[in-house]
């Protein structure tokens, strides 16, 4: 077993990977978020850019998601906070140089018939 990107302390089958493969939707905006992560560090452009509300996917082109995804080595999630439309977290990653960063973000979701969608974020 093999734990899930997303720091949960579950297995990736039994956390993200539904979600990544289409099989389940998101419940909720923290479990929405906290799969997008692990979709960064597998490279699942298609999935960022399908849980990306409609009115924002024009600023978040695949290719740069890609890029983005795949220059990067994410080494761990930290949620910060979280409630029901709304989750601040760290994203610690490894840069081409092998560089340490910490994405620092409050992100906003929203619900759309059932379905959770990353909004925007605000970063630090």
């Amino acid at each position: 077993m093999s734990l899930c990107y997303c720091n949960s302390q579950k297995s990736f089958e039994d956390c993200c990977e539904p979600y990544l493969k289409g099989l389940e939707k998101a419940p909720t905006a923290e479990a929405l978020m906290r799969s997008r992560y692990s979709a960064y560090a597998t490279h699942q452009a298609d999935y960022l850019v399908a849980t990306t509300d409609v009115s924002q996917r024009a600023l978040y082109p695949k290719e740069d998601i890609l890029l983005w995804a795949t220059s990067n080595q994410w080494q761990k999630l930290e949620v910060l906070k979280a409630t029901a439309t709304t989750v601040e977290f760290k994203a610690y990653y490894l840069d081409s140089n092998k560089k340490s960063h910490i994405h620092h973000e409050f992100s906003t979701f929203v619900q759309e018939d059932g379905i959770w969608y990353y909004v925007d974020g605000e970063y630090y």
